[in-house]
């Protein structure tokens, strides 16, 4: 029959079903057949929506800046947009009779421009720049409690901010600064590793003196050790030297006392030697000669006693006129000095 057609959404599309002014069917991934000229079909899709964006801003130093990033969002609540904006499809059932939901896109999108736009404003140039990873968690809140969002019934599932890039004229002027902040860095390394190098080699030449000053003080050492040594051995070759002098005096003096006590005992006895002697010569002063004689006689050899007569012949020499000594005799008394020799 001509009008009547086949409608079946997918489960993604949320379908309203006019007819006569009022709602005669509405749901998600419904299919039905409809008489087309008497009824109106409205289809909202539920799905998620990835929109991509890219939008200049100025920061708080007036800084020209360029964002790009995305926002992923849902219609949660269809009814709610299908009141505000025109979801209704041609005759055709595939095409929308308006342009209202190629609009939601771009209204999502300046909602989110706004958004950034006033976090920027409390941002100079620097700040935004670092700002790549945490402006999209501060954004996020801005749009989920914007009041334009709630009344569509709009979910925000995600957004992040992908890039934030200042001019080229600024972008040049940050990298020649940064450039020169580089440089004098490097520069700084150069100057602190020469510094180093400088401050090492001071360390180095203070050891070698604090080691030489150590060597010095342990040559000292020994030398006073050497001294020490030698002072000790000088006053014990001292001491021994005193020892043997000390002795050799006392050895001395008992020599003293030795020689004295040997001329003493030497003088006793020559004394009592004397006074032997003398007592003798008085005793033989009042002896007769002859008897001395013959007392000195007794226990002679027979040579003792020739000898002996010999020395009163010559004694009485000029008494005797003519002494006859035979050959015998002679002989005898020569043999007999022989014998004793």
């Amino acid at each position: 029959m001509i009008g009547i057609k086949y409608v079946k959404t997918p489960p993604t599309m949320f379908l309203q079903q006019y007819k006569g002014g009022r709602i005669r069917r509405e749901g998600i991934g419904l299919s039905f057949i409809h008489y087309a000229p008497t009824t109106t079909l409205v289809a909202i899709p539920t799905g998620t929506t990835e929109a991509h964006f890219m939008c200049e801003e100025i920061t708080a130093d007036f800084q020209e800046v360029t964002l790009q990033g995305n926002i992923t969002y849902r219609i949660a609540e269809p009814t709610k947009i299908a009141k505000l904006l025109d979801f209704t499809l041609l005759a055709n059932g595939r095409d929308y009779a308006t342009d209202d939901p190629q609009k939601l896109e771009q209204r999502i999108i300046n909602l989110v421009t706004v958004a950034i736009r006033k976090e920027l404003k409390a941002m100079n140039l620097r700040q935004a720049l670092k700002a790549v990873d945490n402006l999209a968690e501060e954004v996020y809140p801005l749009l989920t409690g914007a009041r334009e969002i709630i009344d569509l019934g709009i979910e925000i599932l995600g957004m992040a901010i992908l890039a934030i890039r200042p001019t080229p004229e600024t972008a040049r002027a940050l990298e020649a600064e940064a450039r020169e902040q580089i440089l004098k860095e490097a520069d700084d390394a150069i100057y602190f590793r020469r510094n180093a190098a400088v401050e090492q080699e001071r360390k180095v030449k203070e050891n070698e003196l604090n080691t030489e000053v150590a060597i010095e003080n342990k040559k000292r050492q020994i030398q006073d050790a050497k001294m020490e040594a030698e002072r000790a051995k000088q006053e014990k070759q001292h001491a021994l030297r005193a020892a043997e002098t000390g002795f050799e005096v006392e050895q001395e003096a008992k020599r003293k006392e030795y020689v004295e006590l040997a001329a003493q005992n030497s003088k006793d006895e020559a004394e009592a030697k004397a006074f032997g002697m003398r007592k003798m010569m008085e005793a033989i002063g009042v002896v007769d000669v002859k008897a001395l004689q013959a007392i000195a006689m007794t226990g002679m050899q027979p040579e003792q006693l020739i000898a002996n007569a010999f020395q009163e012949l010559a004694g009485n020499a000029e008494k005797i006129g003519q002494l006859n000594i035979t050959p015998d005799l002679l002989a005898q008394l020569v043999g007999n000095q022989e014998t004793n020799r």
